[in-house]
C-alpha cells in the first residue's frame, strides 16, 4: 500500500514538473521578446518591435483566457487561423490546470511533513528511494528520448508534434498572407521553446534526485 502511494506521488511529481517546465516559455513573455531583437524580425517583416510584441501579447492573452476576442495587434488572421489558436488556448489551460493541482498536492504534502516535524517519508520506498528520486527519473528518460529523437530531425518532430496534439487538423499550417502572425513566430522560435522546456524540466529533476540523496544520507547518518 506504501508503494502504490510512492507511485502515485512519482506520478504527481512528475506531472507538476512537466507542466512547470511547458508553462515558462508560456508565462515568461520576455522570452520571445528577446527573439523579436535576436532574430531581427522587424527586418525580415517591415514591421516595428512594439507592433510584433502587441501582435503576440494580444495572441497570448487569447490563448491564456485573458480575453475573450481573438487579436494579433494589426496583424491580419482567418476564421481558420483563429481556431487552431483555440485549441492551443485548451491545451495551455490544461497544462495550467495540471500545474496548479499538483503544485496543491505537493504543497500539502510539504506542510503536512513540516506540521509533522518528521523527515520520515510520507510513503514508502521502492528499492530504498522515494517518489523525489522515481517521479524525475522517469520524466528525465522520457525527456532525453523525446529531445534526442527531435534533435535528429526537428521539423519531422515539429509536425509529429501538430499531428498528435491537433489529430485530424490542418489550420496549424499557416498562409502568411491569410494569417500574419506566423511571419513572426518563426520556427526557430519553437525550437528554442522547446530546449528552454527541457532545461527546466532537467533542472528541476536533478534538484529532486539530489533531494533524495540527501535524505538517504541523512538517514543513514542516523542509524550510526
Amino acid at each position: 500500500m506504501r508503494k502504490g502511494k510512492t507511485v502515485l506521488l512519482s506520478l504527481v511529481l512528475a506531472l507538476f514538473i512537466l507542466s512547470f517546465s511547458i508553462a515558462v516559455p508560456i508565462l515568461v513573455r520576455p522570452f520571445y521578446y528577446a527573439h523579436i531583437t535576436g532574430l531581427k524580425l522587424p527586418e525580415q517583416t517591415g514591421l516595428t518591435f512594439e507592433e510584433i510584441r502587441t501582435a503576440y501579447d494580444e495572441m497570448m492573452d487569447f490563448c491564456l483566457g485573458l480575453r475573450k476576442d481573438f487579436s494579433t495587434g494589426i496583424l491580419v488572421w482567418s476564421e481558420s487561423g483563429k481556431a487552431h489558436f483555440e485549441d492551443c488556448r485548451s491545451l495551455f489551460l490544461l497544462d495550467l490546470s495540471v500545474l496548479a493541482v499538483t503544485a496543491v498536492i505537493l504543497a500539502f504534502l510539504v506542510l503536512w511533513r513540516l506540521r509533522a516535524r518528521t523527515d520520515r517519508a510520507p510513503a514508502g520506498l521502492i528499492a530504498g528511494r522515494s517518489f523525489l528520486f522515481w517521479g524525475p527519473v522517469g520524466l528525465l528518460a522520457v525527456g532525453i528520448v523525446t529531445a534526442g529523437l527531435a534533435a535528429l530531425d526537428f521539423d519531422r518532430a515539429f509536425v509529429v508534434f501538430h499531428h498528435l496534439f491537433f489529430p485530424g487538423k490542418t489550420n496549424w499550417t499557416f498562409d502568411p498572407l491569410q494569417d500574419s502572425i506566423i511571419c513572426v513566430l518563426p520556427q526557430v522560435f519553437f525550437r528554442n521553446a522547446a530546449i528552454c522546456i527541457l532545461a527546466v524540466l532537467v533542472i528541476l529533476c536533478a534538484v529532486c534526485i539530489a533531494l533524495d540523496a540527501r535524505e538517504r544520507r541523512l538517514k543513514r547518518e542516523e542509524k550510526n
